[in-house]
Formats: structure tokens, sequence, C-alpha cells
């Protein structure tokens, strides 16, 4: 199909001849790593007797950003999930809702993305959906995904984290959230704070080579919410107090100038390539070892700890050694970003 000066049109969503030429676009493009046959389902090997499965969708605006656009913000978002429950991520689904007159150029370069990504991470594209509404019904695209992954380890609880035991963040906070509403409010910050949107399955492979089986305890990857979110989730579960240095958090200075002119904490922004690690503070040098010396994992810091104390909260520590609780958020202080 001809890229030059086409659009998508409501008959691409019919189920005739332009959808056919349309479902043939996406599939020539994401190449390699689209492996359906066109059948109703995908007919796939298995790996174990335990899976892993998550779902999420992506709204996102801007749809377009400085490096990376929603394609690569949804296979990272589902490839993480995965990863992060221990699993090693194998196949995704892919659902595109396209506006009518989306630009077919803008389209292949979010399809581009996914396919890079999905080369990147090592999974396989294996069905997907394609529906098209009217012009104002969408913001370009939305995109949903699903993703396989199977176990050969024992998969990772929030329950299993213990009193004592360390975190570990794995990047700088809040690069995301502020690349994304610099564009948008014309701040130009985007130059020199870039979304850290990547596939994380292969550094969390590394950091299950570093430790010894049941040393690395749970983990999440920081994304809507940000570290708070995260961090809330993990006190309340276990009904423990977690303390965080605040001097040892990792914040680029331009974000955190960005935060202060947006009104924004950092802790609350979203990520789509950092993750929260809990583990056994025995392990904790070799793990950071390990991190620093894959490319999504340099900056990586131990930045608290779960303590024995009973109630749930969260508190920071600054210089001085005083403590501050640290508030979840009531609603919405920021836009969907990812």
């Amino acid at each position: 199909m001809t890229l030059a000066a086409q659009q998508i049109q409501l008959d691409h969503g019919t189920g005739a001849l332009l959808s056919g030429e349309l479902v043939a676009f996406i599939a020539e493009t994401l190449g390699e790593v689209y492996v359906g046959e066109m059948e109703d389902s995908a007919i796939l090997p298995a790996e174990g007797n335990q899976l892993a499965m998550t779902t999420d969708s992506f709204v996102v605006d801007p749809p377009y950003f400085g490096n990376g656009d929603i394609g690569k913000i949804a296979v990272c978002g589902t490839v993480n999930d995965l990863a992060v429950s221990g699993a090693t991520p194998r196949y995704l689904t892919l659902g595109l809702i396209l506006e009518t007159g989306l630009p077919l150029d803008r389209l292949a370069q979010v399809l581009t993305s996914i396919r890079e990504t999905a080369r990147e991470a090592g999974v396989q594209i294996v069905c997907g959906d394609t529906k098209v509404v009217r012009a104002g019904e969408a913001d370009q695209l939305y995109l949903n995904t699903s993703g396989v992954g199977f176990f050969g380890r024992e998969p990772l609880r929030m329950g299993a984290v213990r009193p004592g035991d360390t975190v570990i963040l794995s990047g700088p906070l809040g690069n995301h959230t502020v690349h994304l509403l610099s564009i948008r409010d014309g701040l130009g910050f985007e130059s020199r704070v870039l979304s850290d949107c990547a596939p994380l399955n292969t550094m969390i492979d590394h950091l299950f080579a570093a430790a010894p089986a049941g040393a690395i305890r749970s983990m999440r990857d920081v994304t809507r919410g940000g570290l708070a979110a995260v961090l809330h989730e993990y006190a309340t579960k276990l009904d423990k107090n977690i303390v965080i240095d605040a001097p040892a958090l990792p914040i680029q200075h331009e974000t955190a100038m960005a935060a202060d002119m947006l009104g924004i904490n950092p802790l609350h922004c979203a990520n789509e390539g950092c993750l929260a690690i809990f583990l056994d503070p025995a392990v904790a040098e070799d793990v950071l070892t390990a991190l620093r010396g894959h490319e999504y994992g340099q900056q990586a810091t131990v930045i608290g700890t779960v303590t024995a104390l009973d109630g749930g909260e969260v508190f920071l520590r600054d210089a001085a050694g005083r403590e501050s609780s640290l508030q979840p958020l009531r609603g919405a202080e920021l836009p969907r970003l990812c």
C-alpha cells in the first residue's frame, strides 16, 4: 500500500477490500515479529506448567514524542508487567482503534516502533484486531495489548517481602512524565529530559543471574501513580512501614526543575522504564552491580528499607534524619501519559 497522501477511512473498518488492505499493511510493517496466520485465534506452543498473562490499554497524549510513541509504550508496558512477575515474556496481542483521518505514515511510525521494541524484547505478536471510528471519537489512535509469559523460576509475590529488606530503584524518576508534559505545555525541557520508556525483561534476567533463588523477593515497574503508589501498595499489603532516603532518590536536575514549575512531585510521576525492587539486603551490592552493567540500570541505587514496624505507612527521611509521611494521591494530579 502506498503511504503518500493516504489516511484512515471509515471503510478501512468495514471488513471489505480496504480492511484487507489495511491488515496487509499492518502485517507487512510489523514484519517478522508478527506470526499470525489470519485465523480467528493463534495456536501457540506452551512452556512449563505456569503462565503469566496481562492486558493493558494505552491512551497517550501526545501519542508521538521525542524518543518514542504510543507503540513503544504499549510493548514496553506489557512486557514489563510480565517480567516483574518473574515470567519470561513470549507473546503479545495487538488491538488498534484508529480515528478516521489518521495519516498512514503516522500509523507506520507506530507499527515500526512496535516491531523494533518487540524485537528488542524478544516477543512475538501473534494476533490482533483493528477498529475504525469517526473523526473526533478517538485521539488519533488507541492501542490495547495482552501479553503471555512463562515461568522458568518461581513467580514473584508481594507477600514474600520481609522486614529488613532493601528497596532498590533501577533508574531516575519522573523523566517520562516531564518529557511528555514539556512537549504538551511548551516548556522546552524535552530535549534534555527524555522518556525512560524501555523493555526491562533482559535487565531483569541479569538481576536473577546475580542473586540466589529467593533473594529477590518482589518488584514492580513504576508506572501510573509513580513510586509513591508502588510503595503504598507494598506497605498496605505487608502492613509494614517503609522508609525511603529522600537524598538517595535519583531525580535528574532538569526533571526536578520542570516538576517544580508544573507543581508536581516526581514521586507521583509515571515512568515507563523504572523498577522498584525489594530484596534481601545481603545481595544488594551484587544486584546493584548487575543493574549498573545494563544500559537501562546505570543509575540504579538503594533508596530505602522495609521496617519491622506495623502500620502500612511510607516515610521520607531527609538528610538530617527527619521523617515525614509520604501521602498517596487522592485524585488526578497528572493527565494520562501511559
